[in-house]
């Protein structure tokens, strides 16, 4: 547990604490863990809209003629035929192809911007800008806070507070598509947002200056469809989804195909190769993965958690990376890395949790379906 005195605040941490969070360390910073309840703020945002602050990740800039380039040379999307205002969920490599990052990228005309996780914000800085050519610009945005309106309300609730869009052809904010971005106006300050998020729901992600947060907050908690959410139903909700978690389903000894990421791979870069680690990550893409990152239903109640380790028979062939109780699936769900060979769907395997194996099926993820607006 982190000392508390030496821990990073959010730029909303006083309003956190009026609302009555729980705050725990993560990632450096005092996070909400939770208000009324990790289940209670699940499945509000799986039926309504939940917002979460997610200002603890890394915000960066990069620019210059070259940016995209160069981002090409360190991670596998396209980014030079991304047009402007469209997103791409990418990930930065180690030179041997292993994972340092899973990260957003964003064309915004003039510039690249980039979304990186907290935790390794400032191992991801020093690794950019070691490789950063001359006549490229990298900048942390640390002023900027970043919130997640989540659910399938988010797009009416944005609809009524209505900001209005910047530049000729702007469109309404609910008329974004999903992985877009675009410029607004609200009472004098600029948004930044995006359709986009990591909740499995319809939702976006809301980029501004951190002194004009709070006022956004208290508008859109005004709102009676939107409650906050803090970490562990975000959790709660990405595991239903399906979704990666870096520091525990990715790292640098993993790399993206067996982690089920090879969409990461943009079509012209399976081709062309140029980035981190490209002749081990197309030979899992043509010859397949030794392992493979796999959903599992456990029988019963009982959860497993990360680092439970995973049985077929006597021999053990993986082990759990996420688990916990999904409220929408009504059971206990994990991720984990098996062998090959026990990674098919329908496999049937054991988790050993206190002692005790618990049978569990491999299953297709995700477990609750995705509601993202395409």
């Amino acid at each position: 547990m982190a000392d508390a005195a030496c821990l990073n605040r959010l730029p909303l941490d006083a309003l956190h604490r009026r609302l009555g969070a729980r705050m725990v360390p993560f990632a450096g910073y005092a996070m909400p863990l939770q208000y009324e309840g990790i289940v209670a703020e699940h499945l509000w945002t799986r039926a309504h809209a939940g917002l979460f602050d997610v200002s603890h990740m890394g915000q960066l800039l990069v620019r210059g003629a070259r940016a995209a380039a160069w981002l090409e040379t360190l991670a596998p999307g396209d980014f030079a035929g991304l047009r402007p205002g469209r997103m791409r969920y990418s990930l930065l490599l180690a030179d041997d192809g292993g994972i340092l990052d899973d990260l957003m990228v964003t064309n915004l005309g003039d510039h690249v911007h980039l979304v990186v996780n907290g935790a390794t914000r400032d191992s991801d800085m020093a690794h950019l800008a070691a490789r950063r050519p001359h006549d490229v610009g990298l900048e942390l945005l640390g002023a900027q806070a970043l919130l997640a309106l989540q659910g399938p309300a988010a797009a009416d609730v944005l609809g009524r507070l209505a900001p209005e869009p910047e530049g000729p052809g702007g469109v309404p904010v609910a008329g974004l598509r999903f992985m877009s971005w675009g410029s607004y106006r609200w009472r004098g300050t600029r948004l930044a947002i995006s359709r986009s998020g990591y909740t499995g729901e319809d939702g976006f992600e809301i980029s501004l200056p951190a002194a004009e947060a709070e006022a956004l907050v208290e508008a859109l908690l005004g709102d009676g469809e939107v409650r906050p959410a803090g970490l562990g139903a975000r959790d709660s909700l990405r595991l239903e989804a399906g979704l990666p978690l870096y520091g525990h389903d990715l790292s640098p000894e993993i790399e993206p195909v067996e982690a089920g990421l090879g969409f990461a791979i943009s079509k012209r870069r399976k081709v062309e190769g140029g980035f981190p680690g490209a002749p081990r990550i197309l030979k899992a893409l043509i010859e397949g993965p030794q392992r493979r990152r796999v959903g599992l239903r456990l029988e019963g109640r009982q959860p497993a958690r990360e680092g439970a380790p995973i049985h077929a028979g006597d021999l053990q062939v993986g082990m759990v990376t996420s688990g916990g109780f999904g409220p929408s699936v009504g059971g206990p769900i994990a991720m984990g890395y098996v062998a090959a060979a026990h990674a098919a769907d329908g496999t049937a395997l054991a988790i050993e949790v206190r002692g005790r194996r618990l049978p569990a099926t491999v299953v297709p993820m995700p477990f609750y379906r995705k509601s993202y607006v395409r």
